[in-house]
């Protein structure tokens, strides 16, 4: 195992240098000209948000692809992205939605373990398309144990913040250590939090502290001061290395990026950052990645950065976001109850003819990556929703897309009288466990809703919000279901909604329906 503190020794770089105006905030080093010279970077960037381009998935016959392999996800940051995109004025780039991470966004009401041994319950659903009457939709559900407040382990946190001049806008550096206070209000005495900045150069502003000494964290992070050029490979090797120093046995070790994501400085090659990645996450140390601010966002490395260090990206667009993720989240942010999660679904030909996976487009596994332990998939937090949405075509339906097979295996001797429509496999490792355990269920078709409204209400909704998701992204398969007949479905589907949030994609979809009027949708996807 590479000892990162080892092999990377800081000097001593002047960074709590104060400003000759006496104001006593944190400068990192490649600011102290600038601050004495008076000189200030622009705190308007370049429209240059950077996005991984995604193909959606396609239609798959049956009788010729009757799999379906992916690793689950349960990032959120398209979500708070796309929002804050949204209240801008301005439609979302095609490459910015990510229908998976738009429905994970919510929590749903499916059966919540209540031992720690079971990790996570399945629920599925099969019931009509609300934009397609001769499809069908299937639900797969997950929702994870939730720990009590004794049973959580102690957490090893490194706040690792970019104080890059790129961070100066008020929805970037500000919100950020408002952010991160309300984090440190759930610690207490058990945890260790330790502050590394990284511009020009990286430094350490909190040595590792116990978390209940929220003044002293505080006051650190009050000191920070956003200037100068983003060497954001430097942060990472610092805070990994001050992590494994402070290391917590069987506690929660976990290295926290806040950033608007745009490294200029340093690594060039994100793959060697990438491997650094993989590394530290096999020797127990996590990455989450905060993003934060527009304008030159690169939400492709946040993700991406998020994926391999077995953590998950969120999006702060206001205090409110924060307090969601960092509070009423805190468990599943930063308490892996199972890892490596990979569904598989074997659709039955004899009553299936056609599948389309919404969503999961760069999550998608080989067949054969299912039963390999070494194939990384995607970590379930405490207290997760996950979900994940096929529309299906059933054999003698008229939902078809593909023509059959002109040498095929003979529809019409098909027996369509079975019970199970699909199969669904679910493999996952608990934590420290470098062993998959399997877990197997048939889908039954007289378990098929008939109806729309004797689906659930998270059935309906999350009908709705991938309906929404793929409007923006160019809705090729929703026919004639547009913004109205969206809100109308989530609307009636919002069931108790204590915190606001399906009211909020509510509004969200009433923007963005505004917004289309005046703004063709294809002038705002290209790329």
């Amino acid at each position: 195992m590479m000892d990162l503190s080892a092999q990377h020794k800081h000097k001593s770089v002047g960074l709590m240098k104060r400003e000759a105006d006496g104001s006593g905030q944190a400068v990192a080093p490649s600011q102290v000209a600038a601050v004495s010279s008076g000189i200030r970077l622009s705190s308007e960037p370049l429209d240059r948000e950077s996005y991984a381009h995604i193909e959606d998935n396609s239609v798959k016959r049956v009788q010729e692809v009757p799999v379906s392999t992916f690793s689950i996800d349960v990032d959120t940051g398209s979500y708070a992205n796309l929002r804050r995109i949204l209240k801008e004025g301005r439609l979302p780039p095609k490459d910015a939605v990510r229908v998976e991470e738009m429905i994970n966004y919510f929590t749903y009401d499916d059966t919540v373990p209540k031992e720690k041994n079971q990790p996570f319950s399945i629920t599925t659903e099969l019931g009509p398309n609300p934009w397609n009457q001769e499809t069908r939709l299937l639900r797969v559900g997950l929702r994870s144990w939730v720990p009590r407040d004794v049973e959580r382990p102690s957490a090893n946190l490194v706040f690792l913040v970019d104080v890059s001049g790129s961070m100066r806008s008020p929805d970037k550096l500000p919100l950020l250590k408002r952010s991160l206070r309300l984090l440190t209000g759930q610690l207490d005495a058990d945890d260790r939090v330790t502050l590394v900045v990284y511009a020009g150069a990286s430094g350490v502003v909190l040595e590792p502290t116990a978390g209940n000494r929220r003044a002293t964290i505080e006051q650190a992070l009050e000191r920070l001061y956003a200037g100068g050029s983003t060497n954001g490979a430097a942060g990472i090797r610092l805070a990994y290395g001050k992590a494994r120093e402070a290391f917590i046995e069987n506690g929660v070790n976990r290295v926290i990026l806040a950033t608007d994501g745009d490294f200029n400085v340093g690594t060039v090659n994100h793959q060697a950052l990438i491997d650094l990645i993989d590394e530290q996450r096999k020797g127990g140390i996590a990455l989450t990645t905060l993003g934060f601010g527009g304008g030159n966002y690169n939400d492709r490395l946040m993700e991406q950065l998020a994926d391999h260090g077995n953590g998950n990206y969120a999006y702060i667009d206001t205090l409110l976001e924060a307090r969601k993720v960092l509070v009423e989240e805190m468990g599943a942010t930063l308490q892996t109850v199972a890892g490596d999660v990979k569904i598989q679904i074997e659709f039955n030909p004899d009553l299936v003819s056609e599948y389309r996976l919404i969503g999961y487009e760069n999550r998608l596994l080989a067949r054969e990556d299912f039963n390999n332990d070494k194939v990384d998939a995607g970590e379930i937090g405490a207290g997760h929703s996950v979900s994940a949405l096929y529309e299906v075509a059933l054999v003698g339906g008229k939902g078809n897309r593909i023509d059959p097979l002109r040498y095929g295996s003979g529809e019409s001797k098909r027996d369509t009288s079975g019970e199970e429509i699909a199969f669904l496999r679910l493999r996952y490792k608990r934590p420290g466990s470098d062993i998959s355990e399997l877990i197997e269920r048939p889908l039954l078709s007289s378990e098929t809703k008939q109806r729309l409204d004797q689906t659930s209400h998270d059935y309906r909704f999350t009908s709705a919000v991938a309906a929404f998701w793929q409007v923006l992204r160019g809705g090729s398969y929703l026919q004639n279901f547009g913004y109205d007949e969206i809100i109308k479905l989530a609307r009636g589907a919002r069931g108790e909604d204590s915190g606001g949030y399906r009211n909020d994609l509510i509004r969200l979809v009433g923007l963005a329906s505004d917004l289309s009027a005046s703004q063709p949708l294809a002038i705002f996807q290209k790329q």
